[in-house]
């Protein structure tokens, strides 16, 4: 029987780092113990933001050699998924929402070479992915509604979470939380199943001095050793 990655997973989010240096920003988290980077591009039409689009993931690539999460909050999704491919991300999510070819969407993440995602809202249900489970490498549960960081964990997205690790039991898929996730309640996700934590604001709330520290939280938090 295959087995997801080794977790705790911690994949803070450069949506909440410092644009004006976003480089540093990387590099600085990546060497304060994360163990995936969390790019979240927005598009203005799906999601009420626009943030950036495969250059600037191209311009990240040098600065880290750590997994390039990178997930897609636009639709259509599909023209430029093999920009960002090419751009450097190593898995690239997208929402079930976005579209009614996400079949088509998940094959060509898979031809191009690298992990599949398949996110998914607050309110959509859990069922909604069931049919694209088999397809998929990493399930990504939004924990708020997209568009924007710094908002409150949504209680109800635990059903969800828990529901997701019950389909996938025995496959080798990872479940991933994003939005809202801190040092005190990322215990919550864990025991409903989740085993990769994006966090932004807590990670990077504070500056680069205590990235490792907050890093080093967040995965004790969850389960882990708090050596990175």
């Amino acid at each position: 029987m295959t087995t997801r990655t080794a977790g705790p997973i911690i994949s803070p989010s450069i949506l909440a780092a410092d644009f004006a240096a976003l480089g540093q920003e990387v590099r600085a988290v990546s060497e304060a113990g994360a163990d995936w980077i969390h790019l979240d591009v927005m598009d203005g039409h799906f999601v009420p933001n626009i943030t950036f689009g495969p250059d600037v993931v191209k311009a990240l690539r040098p600065h880290s050699a750590k997994v390039f999460d990178v997930h897609l909050m636009i639709a259509p999704a599909d023209p430029y998924l093999a920009a960002f491919a090419e751009a450097g991300a190593d898995a690239i999510s997208v929402h079930v929402e976005t579209g009614p070819h996400i079949h088509r969407s998940l094959q060509t993440i898979r031809t191009l070479g690298k992990r599949v995602g398949i996110a998914l809202n607050p309110g959509t249900p859990a069922s909604a992915i069931e049919p694209l489970i088999d397809m998929v490498d990493l399930v990504l549960v939004m924990t708020v509604n997209p568009g924007f960081g710094g908002q409150s964990f949504i209680p109800s997205t635990l059903e969800t979470i828990a529901r997701i690790k019950a389909m996938t039991a025995g496959r080798a898929i990872d479940i991933e939380v994003d939005g809202g996730i801190t040092a005190e309640n990322v215990g919550l996700a864990a025991a409903a199943g989740a085993n990769a934590f994006v966090a932004g604001s807590a990670v990077f709330k504070g500056g680069p001095a205590g990235y490792a520290e907050r890093i080093a939280a967040i995965r004790a938090g969850a389960g882990g050793t708090v050596a990175c």
